[in-house]
């Protein structure tokens, strides 16, 4: 048996900690300090990092916590990522003995070349390219790339828990409904927020059924997303067209 605990850290990150009563599992540590403080609050040891991209914010920490416990560090082997020790790549699967627990490695990049996906039965590590109601910038790659990894996250199970980086969720819902102010399943999600947020706690993890419902860069089929776009100024009316325009009026709202 194992939980999974969120450690905030930075200004929004969310560090995930898979965790039984003697190891702990972390996930994009962009700071060691609170992962420190979290194992030795519980009298827990560090056993491994998992890393789904490069950025500093979530790779920041790996070196001091490695000072303190000489573990190994999954993830895309990348020049500027000089922390992994097990480089992964689509297709591979890495096991967590202490925890019985299996990971499948998607390939998910748009955000960034590197990024991977850990994904297990109910489980998804996807760090920044699907966030709570919304999804990553496209630093690198193409929009295209962006759009076909979020539809392949679109596609596991509606019960599938999305353990994103960021708590980005309550800004991402304004978003949402200035796309489709007539959903309300957004309106209801924003509720949940609020009221989250209001008891400092995480609005993260989500499902997949909860963010193909109330996610616009998962809905660009939807007509009245569509029809607000079009009066925008919107042409191209493709899955991948309506997907480019909600990125683009997203970065400057």
């Amino acid at each position: 048996m194992f939980d999974i605990t969120a450690i905030p850290a930075l200004r929004d990150n969310y560090i995930w900690a898979i965790h039984n009563d003697q190891c702990a599992t972390v996930v994009d540590p962009g700071e060691a300090a609170p992962v420190l403080a979290f194992l030795a609050a519980r009298g827990l040891r560090l056993n491994a990092i998992l890393c789904t991209h490069r950025h500093a914010d979530h790779t920041g920490g790996i070196a001091e916590l490695r000072e303190v416990y000489n573990v190994p560090v999954y993830g895309r082997r990348h020049e500027n990522n000089p922390h992994i020790t097990g480089d992964l790549r689509e297709g591979d699967r890495l096991e967590l003995d202490a925890f019985r627990l299996t990971f499948d490695i998607l390939e998910i990049p748009g955000h960034l070349d590197d990024h991977l996906a850990y994904l297990a039965p109910g489980i998804l590590f996807c760090g920044d390219v699907l966030f709570g109601a919304g999804c990553g910038r496209n630093f690198e790659g193409t929009l295209a790339q962006l759009f076909h990894s979020l539809q392949r996250l679109a596609q596991l199970p509606g019960d599938t828990r999305v353990y994103c980086a960021h708590e980005y969720t309550a800004a991402n819902l304004r978003f949402a409904l200035a796309c489709e102010p007539h959903n309300p399943d957004v309106r209801q999600r924003i509720t949940a927020t609020e009221e989250l947020r209001a008891a400092n706690l995480p609005t993260v993890p989500s499902r997949i059924a909860l963010e193909k419902a109330t996610n616009p860069f998962l809905r660009c089929t939807e007509a009245e997303l569509i029809r607000t776009l079009q009066q925008r100024g919107l042409a191209d009316t493709s899955e991948l067209g309506v997907f480019a325009a909600l990125r683009e009026w997203r970065n400057h709202f």
